[in-house]
């Protein structure tokens, strides 16, 4: 699998991106350590001029690079978090509907069906605004409209998967329903679960910044988002004060939408040759 990874290009460009991304992210208080929200220059510096402020500076005199670098942080972090609660909603839930079918089924598919009748990014705004905006506030409402999708796709893979020659071997054995769904089923469904948690980081990074553009962000935690919001209203003048959050942004969800192409691809050869056919 490592191999199959490792020959497709687009998902190793996309690996050096992400790692080039978090290196930044984790070495954030080391290369900025005053902070991204610290004036440290007059207002509207242009980029790469000779102040040792390689992205020049924001409305207020603030380091551009700092927020750049400070954000990566936010934008990772509300990703991956949101991203692992929505597994943690989505893979139960589909998986014991799948699994038991009936009125477990009925049941689960209709309560996913309620949230998907809402737009997600509607649904995020008004969880958002009811709540008070906090990176805690913002994970929670992204995780709560990214469930249903991993719900559905679980349901679907274990109804595949439960239908096998091992599956039915192991209750002939006599293992209880419970063992055979996490200990026979749940395993054989990991390689699309994966698949999707990494397009959903990026979907999570995405709405975030959305969110924080629209004024609904943390006001205490610099992101991408935040950056480029404030810098609507000076865009003709300023460009590079929502040039630069944008191509993070941009780099950031192609890479992880790289990564999830080389996973699909390396987790699953057989649809991928022939794909390729």
């Amino acid at each position: 699998m490592i191999r199959r990874f490792a020959s497709n290009k687009g998902a190793v460009i996309g690996v050096l991106i992400l790692l080039a991304v978090i290196a930044l992210a984790v070495s954030a208080d080391l290369l900025f350590p005053r902070g991204p929200w610290a004036m440290v220059q007059r207002p509207f510096l242009v980029p790469f001029s000779t102040d040792g402020l390689p992205l020049g500076t924001d409305t207020l005199g603030r380091d551009v690079a700092a927020g750049l670098v400070h954000g990566a942080r936010v934008s990772l972090l509300v990703g991956l978090v949101s991203t692992l609660v929505a597994l943690m909603i989505g893979v139960p839930l589909g998986a014991v509907a799948g699994f038991y079918g009936g009125w477990a089924d009925e049941g689960a598919m209709r309560f996913t069906e309620f949230f998907q009748t809402i737009p997600n990014f509607a649904l995020a705004i008004v969880l958002v605004a009811i709540l008070e905006p906090t990176l805690g506030s913002i994970t929670l409402a992204i995780a709560i409209v990214s469930w249903p999708p991993v719900a559905r796709l679980v349901r679907a893979e274990v109804m595949a998967v439960k239908r096998r020659d091992y599956v039915d071997a192991a209750r002939l054995a006599g293992l209880s329903k419970f063992r055979i769904l996490t200990g026979e089923v749940l395993p054989n469904t990991v390689s699309p679960i994966i698949v999707m948690a990494s397009l959903m980081v990026a979907t999570a990074i995405l709405l975030e910044s959305s969110l924080s553009f629209l004024g609904l962000g943390d006001p205490n935690a610099m992101s991408w988002g935040y950056m480029i919001g404030a810098a609507r209203t000076v865009i003709r003048s300023a460009w590079w004060l929502s040039f630069f959050p944008g191509v993070a942004i941009l780099l950031t969800v192609l890479a992880l939408n790289l990564i999830g192409e080389g996973l699909s691809d390396a987790l699953n050869p057989h649809l991928s040759r022939k794909g390729t056919a």
